[in-house]
């Protein structure tokens, strides 16, 4: 007898082998493959058997086994994505033969110390209502203002989902979420969650994984790759902060988890929230076309007032060398003699962006790509935010010596230093990716801001995602720009949802909070009608702007990345691409052009962007040929379906 294993490996198909077993589609067996033993799956006897090749025998069956949704899907995932169906297996079960045969503990949640939570009027209404879905596919969105309680609406969902023995899947966008989530889960459920993220340890992520497939967890909290895994009976699929990009893989595997969990859901037949305040444009599209359900929290809980605003205008203000104004200065110190948190918001790492010498007016680049090099203070040294590239200022100067860098532009370090000088005798710390590497560290941050044994925060954007600071009653944002980068089509979108969510971070727990922004654009629309707190509005004004201009959620993108330590090779390999994908029916190929980040990793980067309507699924085509490509191993290929950017 004969049996397909697929192998968690870049392949795009199974491998034939003998089997005395009886085993079933979906049974975790072991194979040997060339010289090594590896662990696959039984897949679906529709592929073509090998001849005049000796076939090898399974050797034997594990006591693990994913079901046929969850295979249906990797296959749909695939096709959709346009990758490998063994490197979409390899994120749910792993890659390592060794990953079943080390005996580990079995999975324990830790008690901890429950609170009692009681819902609101408008937290029980919503409730109700996205209980009103039964066990079957259906996409609510839970839409709420920043600090109404979404969180604990959900988690009620969840505890009735979780007594039916059935299981949970919470995604969050990002694993720095995952230590302020913890303890606000610990209080609600009286027990530890079981986390997944790429940050794990291998043996963390073995007696988790074990746990999901038994079924012995009942509730998982995870980043993107989390979505991958094989539960045993899910029931049910949150998506927090659903509007967030950084569901958006943009190596490796190209996929936008968001999308691919709602995907998952309708295979597994359960029903997923979408959790936002302001949800992203394909999401408010569907709430409009009546696609999705859709509930509203518009009450902050225990009724404190969103934020008052300030806009203050830098064109007025005479500020040399400094980046906050003697307005905010006055306005901050109000709320810091009455014991209150103030956070200043930059969204820029590092001490400075732009570095030239003043003598012959060099600017300091990366070597490796088509960037400018940002100083770190707290490395000293000037570094590349793509390939990590790391440089000293030491330059010899074209005129004489070596350069002497003017450091340009302001950075969360530059404008702790200011913040030093202007409030002396404050404790201060800097809340940013750089300074939050260590566990230990970050823990302590967190405490110390709940304790009040902060004064002042200076943060970057992962600020605004989700924590819960009580004392916080002031934020300072820098430079609120809204011009944005000519490659990003959803510049106005993201504005729309960091600044609302970051005003949400305010006044939590307050009847008095206010939101300061200081801009060199006091009459930008965007930002005005913000303040109104218009920002369903402005999310319909850009819904109509893509409708004119032909772009997503009204028609779909595919960007192919050709990329060369060559750039006349990239071009040239793009253009013989473009003329075979033009052969393909109601397909609009754009381009080549070279891309606006023009070279990442010392490799040169040439784009096509695809473009074609809703109705047509053209991954099949599409993928048909570029697989039939004949073209240099010189030239690397990229595929990104919905692309969020076109760096």
């Amino acid at each position: 007898m004969k049996a397909q294993v697929l192998l968690p490996k870049v392949f795009n198909f199974p491998f034939t082998y003998n089997t005395n077993v009886e085993s079933k589609i979906g049974h975790l067996v072991e194979v040997p493959f060339g010289e090594k033993k590896e662990i696959g799956v039984i897949w679906k006897n529709n592929y073509v058997e090998p001849k005049n090749i000796k076939i090898k025998n399974i050797e034997k069956k594990t006591e693990y086994s994913i079901d046929r949704k969850l295979i249906n899907f990797i296959e749909w995932f695939s096709s959709y994505n346009m990758v490998p169906v063994g490197l979409v297996l390899k994120m749910s079960i792993g890659g390592s033969d060794k990953f079943l045969r080390i005996k580990d503990k079995i999975f324990v949640s830790k008690k901890t110390k429950k609170k009692l939570f009681r819902l609101n009027e408008e937290q029980s209404s919503a409730l109700k209502f996205l209980e009103k879905v039964n066990n079957k596919f259906e996409v609510s969105v839970l839409q709420g203002t920043t600090g109404s309680g979404k969180t604990l609406v959900y988690f009620e969902r969840i505890k009735k989902i979780i007594k039916k023995n059935s299981q949970a899947l919470v995604l969050l966008p990002e694993i720095f979420l995952t230590n302020d989530f913890k303890l606000r889960f610990e209080e609600y459920f009286g027990f530890e969650p079981s986390i997944w993220h790429s940050k794990i340890t291998p043996k963390q992520k073995r007696i988790i994984w074990k746990g999901v497939i038994t079924n012995k967890i009942k509730i998982l909290v995870g980043a993107r790759s989390a979505l991958l895994l094989p539960f045993k009976n899910l029931g049910i699929i949150i998506v927090d902060e659903e509007h967030d990009t950084s569901y958006k893989q943009d190596e490796g595997v190209i996929y936008n988890a968001r999308d691919m969990a709602i995907s998952r859901a309708s295979f597994e037949k359960i029903p997923i929230h979408l959790i936002s305040s302001v949800p992203s444009i394909e999401t408010y599209r569907n709430i409009r076309s009546k696609k999705y359900r859709h509930i509203k929290i518009n009450k902050r809980f225990e009724n404190f007032p969103l934020p008052e605003t300030k806009i203050i205008n830098l064109n007025f203000k005479k500020i040399k060398d400094k980046f906050i104004s003697a307005e905010t200065v006055n306005l901050v110190k109000k709320y810091l003699e009455k014991g209150d948190q103030v956070l200043f918001f930059i969204n820029r790492r590092g001490f400075a962006p732009y570095l030239i010498c003043n003598k012959c007016g060099h600017k300091l680049t990366c070597t490796n790509c088509s960037m400018y090099l940002t100083f770190h203070k707290i490395k000293n040294k000037a570094i590349c935010h793509h390939c990590s590239f790391e440089k000293n200022l030491k330059d010899n100067c074209k005129l004489e010596g070596n350069c002497k860098y003017i450091m340009y532009g302001p950075g969360v370090e530059k404008i702790f230093e200011e913040v030093k000088e202007l409030f002396p005798g404050k404790k201060i710390n800097i809340f940013s990716s750089d300074y939050l590497k260590n566990k230990e560290k970050t823990k302590k941050l967190f405490s110390d801001i709940k304790e009040n044994k902060i004064d002042i925060l200076i943060g970057t954007q992962m600020i605004s995602k989700g924590f819960n600071f009580p004392k916080l009653n002031c934020i300072v944002v820098i430079d609120a720009d809204f011009s944005g980068r000519g490659y990003d089509l959803r510049t106005t979108e993201k504005n729309i949802q960091l600044y609302h969510q970051l005003s949400g971070r305010a006044g939590r727990f307050s009847s008095e909070s206010l939101i300061i922004y200081q801009t060199l654009n006091p009459n930008d629309v965007t930002l005005n009608e913000l303040i109104k707190n218009r920002s369903e509005e402005l999310l319909q004004n850009e819904l109509v702007s893509r409708e004119k201009n032909r772009l997503p959620p009204f028609i779909r993108l595919i960007s192919i990345i050709i990329s060369s330590n060559d750039r006349s090779l990239s071009l040239q390999g793009a253009r013989e691409i473009k003329i075979k994908l033009n052969n393909i029916s109601n397909l609009e190929v754009l381009g080549p052009v070279d891309s606006p980040l023009l070279k990442i990793k010392k490799k040169f980067r040439s784009r096509l962007l695809l473009r074609f309507n809703n109705q047509f699924l053209m991954q099949k085509k599409i993928s048909k040929v570029l697989n039939g490509l004949k073209i240099s191993s010189k030239i690397k290929l990229m595929v990104d379906v919905d692309p969020i950017n076109f760096a």
